[in-house]
């Protein structure tokens, strides 16, 4: 029987890497899992994380996987190690896009926009401190962003109001670029690029997750015909419940 690939995340956020990796692996097996009984992790303890976590991926690891996507960057940063050392399949993270983003600057800075959790992490701060950039990285929470998200709550006036206050102390002018430093905000990322700037570009990770995803597999079988299991905090659910965050994707991936 052909191994599946899991991602794993929170709510929804990690669809969006979900569907780039569909589109480029057509080919595969994918399970994704919603810890949504659950959400948001961004406002817990490494603890109660590491524990969500940890019950998440021994669900999944029972279901014939060949590796596992943490599509989402609160996990990443806490629970990613441990799992690493327990599992034998890959386990692929993600961080806030940091590196690509200061290649897009020379003088000006780059805004890091993530959930409070990310933000505090060691793992962020020892990112930076090894690109030698903590003179040229700002951070900016956006943590109701993800409550948004898992309300289906996109282009609405409780949204713009939201991004307008957090917003309202930034000097544009000090940046080249922003990070969306959490899989849940994508689904904001043409809003927000109507709100600021053409001259700061946005940047994420998605693209190079799925990258790392398919240098990690390039040894392994493929399926003839690609398939989707959807589960949300270990129910099976219909996949027909992921369309309308699929077609939202589309407009911006």
């Amino acid at each position: 029987m052909p191994k599946k690939i899991a991602f794993f995340d929170s709510g929804i956020g990690g669809l969006t890497v979900l569907h780039q990796a569909m589109k480029q692996m057509p080919s595969e097996q994918f399970i994704y899992f919603a810890d949504s009984d659950n959400a948001p992790y961004g406002t817990k303890t490494s603890t109660e994380i590491t524990a969500l976590v940890e019950d998440a991926v021994t669900f999944l690891a029972q279901q014939n996987i060949k590796a596992l996507v943490l599509a989402c960057n609160t996990a990443t940063a806490v629970a990613a190690k441990a799992l690493r050392a327990r599992y034998p399949f890959p386990v692929i993270g993600m961080e806030p896009a940091v590196k690509p983003a200061l290649k897009q600057t020379s003088t000006k800075k780059v805004l890091v926009c993530a959930t409070e959790k990310t933000l505090k992490e060691t793992k962020l701060s020892h990112l930076i401190q090894q690109l030698n950039a903590e003179s040229k990285v700002d951070k900016l929470s956006l943590q109701q962003l993800v409550l948004l998200a898992e309300k289906g709550l996109f282009e609405t006036p409780e949204v713009r109001i939201y991004l307008e206050t957090a917003f309202k102390e930034i000097n544009w002018q000090e940046y080249d670029a922003l990070v969306l430093g959490c899989t849940h905000f994508l689904y904001y990322k043409n809003l927000i690029k109507r709100m600021i700037p053409a001259t700061v570009s946005i940047v994420d990770g998605h693209q190079g997750t799925v990258q790392q995803l398919q240098r990690c597999l390039i040894q392994t079988e493929q399926t003839n015909q690609g398939s989707l299991d959807f589960y949300t905090s270990q129910k099976r659910e219909s996949n027909q419940l992921l369309e309308p965050f699929f077609n939202r994707i589309r407009s911006f991936i």
